[in-house]
């Protein structure tokens, strides 16, 4: 009998007990057993206790008959690690949110600065911050949730397009060996926005996390790097030369419609051997800083390709002339274009994880998907689109990305499963009604049908409405 199976059979068994919390008549959903049934769980001091067929007695219950009980959501690729945010991400069922992409440095002073938060939070060791603090003695943090003021004065350094030295490179591993003892989990890359770290630098911190057993999060190249192909390939080959383990962030919008070829990559290095995986969002306008070196190709075209670009504060399309103000002043763009065919094709794909990429609400309008990413695949693509399972999309909500994080934050593996023993990370929905809400225009509209969640067995969402004063979020660390 599996231990799953032998902890149920006990746990039906077990004398009555009083919980702490007891969840009445859902369907329980857990993706690594395969668990798909009307079921009662007991949670006491913030983990799953018990899963029985039979009723149980609690100190409080919510009555979830009709309802999806599933594990939390984990974002591996949240930017907005901040209250307003977190809020907008509790709604949309996602109970620990992780900045894997950018990352932080200095860590140990993000990590502090984000105490008392509403949801479970963590980070890698960010290349791109560092690079900003050696070079141009910027100190960050968490660069996605600077002021717009602050954000582009990062323009007048010299950190993304300067060549490292072999003293500055000795000193930059050092750095991001200080963040991976500060709690980190792994070293996060954005390579698309500092084009002067040379291939060689790369492979040399490729090699230094897996001297380190660390997990690298990586935007690649942009399409002047080499184009997209290259970009990939110079990942998988840094991957299978040292051994890192390898996340590659919203293939979708590294790849737009190569993307069958890039996933195809991916899946052959994995039948090699190679630790890779990916992610991404059900979206087909992405966003980014209209100042970073992404939009450094971007220069001289015409009205008609400026178009493509929306300024969320207010909704217009850009021009020539609002795009040299906007990127002269700085913030975040919406970059539409992508085809909706291929978007559904990634979002169907079981290995390939469901991850927000969501930019910060802090300041004002945003990309919808920070909002509403995990809705939108529940509601759109599994009810409406049927482009695939319940299990399997709550599978890449909740299991894989566990299971990614597992190496470096041995914490993960009581998080995505919804078993006896596992913490009480909890995403509980209607699945008649679950759907996004947030647009291109409103793109901090919560998501509707989310009606729980709990966050270390807390609500910090109950019947619908955010729990005011309650701040349950712990921080995600690495093996140090």
């Amino acid at each position: 009998m599996k231990p799953f199976l032998i902890l149920l059979a006990f746990a039906s068994l077990a004398p009555a007990q009083d919980f702490d919390l007891v969840i009445e008549n859902g369907s329980v959903m857990d993706p690594e057993t395969g668990l798909d049934a009307v079921r009662h769980v007991g949670i006491s001091d913030g983990r799953i206790t018990a899963i029985s067929e039979s009723p149980l007695e609690g100190r409080a219950t919510i009555e979830a008959d009709g309802l999806v009980v599933a594990p939390g959501f984990i974002d591996l690729h949240a930017h907005g690690q901040d209250p307003v945010s977190n809020r907008l991400q509790a709604a949309d069922g996602v109970t620990t949110a992780l900045e894997m992409e950018v990352g932080v440095y200095p860590v140990g002073e993000w990590l502090t600065s984000r105490e008392g938060a509403l949801i479970h939070y963590g980070a890698t060791v960010g290349h791109w911050p560092a690079r900003a603090k050696l070079m141009d003695g910027v100190a960050l943090k968490h660069l996605p949730t600077l002021p717009p003021d602050e954000q582009a004065e990062l323009n007048k350094g010299q950190h993304a397009y300067k060549l490292a030295t072999e003293d500055e490179l000795s000193e930059l591993s050092s750095m991001l060996e200080q963040g991976l003892d500060e709690g980190a989990l792994g070293i996060g890359f954005g390579l698309t926005y500092t084009p002067g770290a040379s291939r060689v630098e790369i492979l040399q911190l490729f090699d230094l996390a897996a001297s380190r057993s660390v997990p690298i999060y990586i935007h690649v190249r942009g399409e002047n790097s080499g184009g997209t192909l290259g970009a990939f390939q110079e990942v998988l080959s840094n991957a299978a030369s040292t051994g890192v383990s390898a996340h590659i962030v919203h293939m979708n919008s590294s790849s737009d419609e190569l993307a069958r070829v890039t996933l195809g990559m991916i899946r052959g290095a994995q039948e090699r051997g190679l630790d890779v995986t990916t992610e991404a969002y059900p979206y087909t306008a992405g966003s980014t800083l209209i100042q970073s070196a992404w939009f450094d190709s971007w220069q001289d075209l015409t009205d008609d390709d400026y178009q493509q670009l929306q300024w969320p504060p207010t909704g217009e399309r850009l021009t020539t002339a609002t795009f040299t103000k906007y990127r002269q002043q700085g913030g975040w763009v919406i970059i539409h274009g992508r085809n909706e065919e291929t978007n559904e094709w990634i979002t169907a794909q079981t290995d390939v994880m469901v991850a927000s990429d969501g930019i910060p609400y802090l300041y004002g309008p945003a990309h919808p998907r920070g909002a509403g990413t995990f809705s939108r695949v529940l509601g759109h693509y599994v009810r409406e689109r049927n482009a695939l399972s319940l299990m399997d999309a709550l599978a890449k909500m909740t299991l894989l990305p566990a299971e990614r994080l597992a190496g470096a934050a041995p914490a993960m593996k009581k998080k995505g499963r919804l078993q006896v023993g596992a913490d009480a990370d909890l995403a509980i929905f209607d699945p008649d009604t679950i759907l996004d809400r947030s647009t291109f225009t409103k793109g901090d509209t919560p998501s509707q049908g989310m009606i729980h969640v709990l966050v270390g067995g807390t609500a910090v969402l109950r019947d619908g409405q955010l729990v005011e004063g309650v701040a349950p979020g712990r921080a995600v660390l690495g093996v140090r």
